[in-house]
């Protein structure tokens, strides 16, 4: 009987001290380094405009307007609801796929003025895996200057040169593809418009 309750006292011992490491202090060195070293990303990577918090530049915002570049379509909802994070989960033969494709097709084409049967870039108008990417690629913010710069009344050179200031490279050098984000990009260009008082 001794020896059963000596090994219930050791089990009991190891428990709390593995949950005391565990629970405890590995996560409280963590969080450490975190808010030390990477305060902004661990804080979510946010972003002020003016003092007042504007978003996170990990999650795009559903903007609309002529005026602006418009992000990647999302199936996480029309809010890019970071809650309903996920894909729509539908297969290349689906026909409801491809009627989405074909619907978001048209309607990118209708309002950024190009032919009918111009070729845009598939980020035009499929969502990413999580539906939150906040980036879109070059190919299709160039390809929404022309209407940006007409709501905007601006040269069309001036909306490529901030496109290419907001073009952000490869992860690690190597992964992915460049990309332009999407939020940034809308906020620098309406940071512009205040300051020249338009």
């Amino acid at each position: 009987m001794k020896a059963i309750i000596r090994e219930i006292r050791t089990a009991l011992i190891l428990t709390a001290v593995i949950g005391v490491l565990a629970c405890g202090i590995y996560p409280a060195i963590v969080f450490g380094i975190a808010q030390t070293f990477f305060n902004e990303k661990a804080n979510g990577s946010l972003f002020y405009d003016n003092g007042r918090l504007a978003g996170s530049r990990l999650i795009p915002q559903g903007f609309s307007g002529d005026e602006y570049f418009h992000p990647r379509p999302s199936a996480a909802g029309q809010g890019y609801d970071a809650a309903g994070s996920g894909g729509s989960n539908l297969g290349p033969l689906s026909r409801k796929f491809a009627d989405t494709l074909k619907m978001r097709t048209g309607s990118y084409r209708r309002i950024n003025g190009l032919a009918r049967n111009a070729l845009i870039p598939a980020d035009a108008v499929t969502a990413s895996a999580s539906g939150l990417d906040p980036h879109i690629s070059l190919d299709n913010a160039l390809l929404q200057v022309p209407r940006v710069a007409r709501a905007r009344k601006l040269n069309e050179n001036h909306i490529r040169h901030m496109v290419m200031k907001y073009l952000e490279g490869r992860g690690l050098g190597f992964l992915g593809e460049p990309g332009v984000n999407v939020l940034m990009l809308n906020y620098g260009l309406n940071r512009e418009r205040s300051s020249d008082g338009r």
